[in-house]
């Protein structure tokens, strides 16, 4: 049962698109269609909006990290399985 929680819990925390989410819901732009069309926060500067940028940075760094941190308190034997999957997320979201 813990595998289960933190595999699913890793993996789609890992896949949130932030930097998709946020240029849609504060700029109401499409960030796949400005610059490279990549969703990170590197695009998202390239839209010139430096506070995006740096917001979605950091969410992009908490959905690895918070993942992460919740299984190493709650199963530690598990927390390998946590690293890989948030990774995994992020490099192949679901959404």
């Amino acid at each position: 049962m813990e595998i289960i929680l933190v595999v699913s819990f890793s993996y789609l925390s890992g896949s949130i698109p932030f930097g998709l989410i946020l240029t849609k819901f504060f700029g109401g732009q499409d960030i796949r269609k400005i610059g490279s069309g990549n969703i990170g926060a590197t695009n998202v500067l390239r839209t010139g909006n430096k506070f995006l940028a740096a917001l979605t940075l950091v969410l992009d760094i908490l959905k690895g990290y918070i993942p992460v941190i919740i299984s190493l308190q709650y199963f530690p034997e598990l927390i390998q399985l946590s690293c890989l999957l948030a990774f995994l997320g992020h490099v192949f979201p679901v959404w």
